[in-house]
């Protein structure tokens, strides 16, 4: 790894606000504080790359730069769109963003898949080889698969069907506080969650993100699926970690 990609922009795009900071990728640290511009509404392909090119030129970046989105992302192309204007349904996000930072090549993809990506490198799953599976506990359920650091993009697993329900209508963060659930009737949704995923998958790790994870010690030890579960470190710069590490690599979906 050279001087140049040592170090990227990394661009989360979430349904309330659009964060990036530059990361060393030598160690997943950030280079300066993260900004956060808000997510502009609606939340339309121009509006938002507008607010991409805002923070990536008020921090004075020249360099490699990589977004997130909420979204599937399958050859630089939006597929799918949550938290966003369906506008974003087959635009061609990396085009997008690359024509308001002055042509650069920029990399774009989903932002679990980025959290996940980070976490397997620099957080939870760091020296863990085989299987990690991250999922992330929030409005819905996002997920990444990862086989010895290596991305499997674009894995929607909080849309398996479990008895009739899907797994993010169960066990979603919003699930817990719409139903005013206890942590314990949340964990056992969780728990019907991981072992169907496990029969599928078998994973050798489970990393727990999303902001309900900061209250780990209350619900994962309730838990009885076969892997370990561990809660995510980078908590909110997971996104933007593994958007730089996506940048430097030049790796798209």
């Amino acid at each position: 790894m050279n001087e140049r990609t040592r170090r990227a922009f990394g661009v989360d795009i979430g349904g309330s606000g659009v964060k990036g900071a530059p990361v060393d990728l030598t160690t997943g640290e950030l280079l300066a504080d993260v900004v956060t511009i808000p997510t502009p509404k609606p939340a339309t392909p121009d509006a938002v790359a507008a607010t991409v090119a805002q923070l990536v030129n008020d921090a004075g970046w020249d360099g490699p730069v990589g977004v997130t989105l909420p979204c599937v992302v399958a050859g630089g192309q939006a597929q799918s769109a949550a938290n966003v204007d369906p506008a974003w349904i087959g635009t061609d996000a990396r085009k997008l963003f690359s024509s308001v930072l002055d042509g650069r090549d920029v990399s774009v993809l989903n932002d679990a898949d980025a959290a996940g990506l980070a976490e397997a490198h620099f957080g939870a799953g760091k020296g863990t080889s085989g299987f990690v599976l991250m999922l992330t506990f929030g409005t819905g359920i996002g997920s990444a698969l990862l086989h010895n650091g290596a991305l499997l993009p674009n894995s929607e697993l909080g849309h398996l069907e479990i008895d009739g329900r899907e797994a993010e209508h169960r066990a979603a963060a919003s699930v817990k506080t719409r139903e005013q659930l206890s942590f314990e009737d949340w964990a056992a949704e969780v728990d019907l969650v991981l072992k169907r995923i496990e029969a599928l998958l078998w994973p050798d790790l489970f990393i727990a993100g999303g902001g309900i994870s900061a209250e780990h010690e209350k619900w994962i030890p309730l838990l009885t699926a076969r892997s370990p579960v561990v809660p995510a470190q980078l908590r909110n710069t997971a996104g933007i970690v593994g958007a730089a590490m996506a940048a430097a690599t030049g790796v798209t979906p």
